[in-house]
């Protein structure tokens, strides 16, 4: 039997296989409410057959979104708008969802990456940005506002509201977003992070501000109820956030109850230097995996199914996540099935594409023909 298409607990949550789609940013919301592209891409998405599908990264304040076509979950609104998305999905695939809720920090007010992904001024359109010290993302921006205590009890709240209204309209679980340089991560790293209080400098510090968001998340949902998070596992720069420290994020994540972990790299700073192959970032979510015990998804260059295979089959992580791979082809699962002689799930209305010779592909289904 394929290891990549074993069913998985994770929580209550039963997945069908290990394959999971990773969230991806379209930048096409309206004022932070999903739009019809929402409901076509989700909706292609949902019928791909993958295990579990995470909802690109939703700001949980307007001013958190990386850019202004960003996806929010801060308002009755932004709730609503989603919720009429997932419906649709869900009344033609039971595909669990997930969605990853996010603070661009220092990185917010920037252009969709096809409009060259610079930061927008106040005046041109954009906000100020937010983030633990005044620090640019690149060289030549204006510096974002430094979080007082203030802003940091309002983010905070901000991440557990977002989380009730997901549980409410039906989402099976949250992704807290702790990498690729956004705010979570900016408090991580001693790259963005140069504060001199109780959330700066020393290891505990930096983990001090994403520590009480998952605990206030987690406090406001049920029991039970998974939470994970994600992470750059490393910063690929010297003197940054690592492999070492993540370990002791991760296993301070496990005593307050985390149900994943989901291993990426880099993100907060232009300096760094990316060792790029195919399943680059495996080994950095094997190590997390084997210090904590906990269900951990790896992500990155994974791309051919007999990859994914070894990966699940060897315990190098539970999962394995596609992001721009399962853009490029949404049914990479139906065509991983037939290679690794498994059975995947897939909508009746397409059963007849079912080829001759992959017979038992969608299950024991029989299709008649007048």
């Amino acid at each position: 039997m394929s290891a990549l298409f074993s069913p998985f607990h994770l929580g209550p949550i039963q997945l069908a296989n290990r394959i999971v789609i990773a969230p991806m940013c379209q930048y096409s919301a309206e004022n932070g409410e999903a739009s019809d592209w929402h409901t076509v891409h989700l909706g292609q998405l949902a019928l791909s057959g993958a295990g579990l599908l995470i909802i690109e990264a939703t700001a949980v304040t307007p001013e958190g979104r990386i850019s202004p076509g960003d996806l929010g979950l801060w308002s009755d609104a932004t709730q609503a708008a989603l919720a009429r998305v997932l419906a649709t999905a869900r009344r033609h695939s039971p595909m669990p969802v997930a969605i990853q809720l996010s603070h661009a920090g220092r990185k917010a007010s920037s252009r969709a990456p096809w409009d060259g992904g610079q930061l927008i001024a106040p005046g041109d359109g954009g906000w100020l940005p937010l983030a633990p010290s005044a620090l640019p993302h690149a060289a030549g921006e204006a510096p974002p506002q430094a979080l007082d205590t203030a802003g940091l009890a309002r983010i905070q709240q901000a991440f557990a509201d977002a989380a009730v209204r997901a549980q409410k309209i039906g989402i099976d679980a949250i992704e807290l977003h702790a990498a690729h340089g956004y705010l979570l991560h900016q408090f991580l790293s001693p790259i963005a992070n140069q504060r001199t209080d109780a959330y700066g400098g020393s290891l505990e510090n930096r983990m001090r501000f994403p520590l009480e968001v998952f605990e206030a998340v987690r406090a406001a949902l049920p029991d039970g109820y998974p939470v994970g998070i994600r992470l750059s596992a490393t910063d690929w720069v010297d003197g940054g956030w690592n492999l070492e420290q993540s370990i002791a994020f991760s296993q301070a994540l496990r005593q307050r109850g985390c149900a994943f972990i989901h291993v990426s790299s880099g993100g907060v700073s232009p300096l760094q230097k990316i060792a790029l192959g195919p399943g680059y970032q495996v080994p950095f979510a094997e190590a997390i995996r084997t210090a904590t015990g906990l269900p951990t998804i790896a992500v990155g260059l994974i791309t051919e199914a007999e990859q994914a295979e070894a990966i699940v089959a060897t315990g190098q992580a539970d999962l394995v996540a596609l992001a721009r791979g399962m853009l490029y082809d949404p049914h990479w699962p139906w065509h991983a099935a037939a290679k690794l002689g498994a059975t995947v799930q897939a909508p009746r209305q397409y059963w007849r594409s079912q080829p001759r010779e992959l017979t038992g592909l969608f299950g024991d289904i029989r299709i008649g023909q007048r």
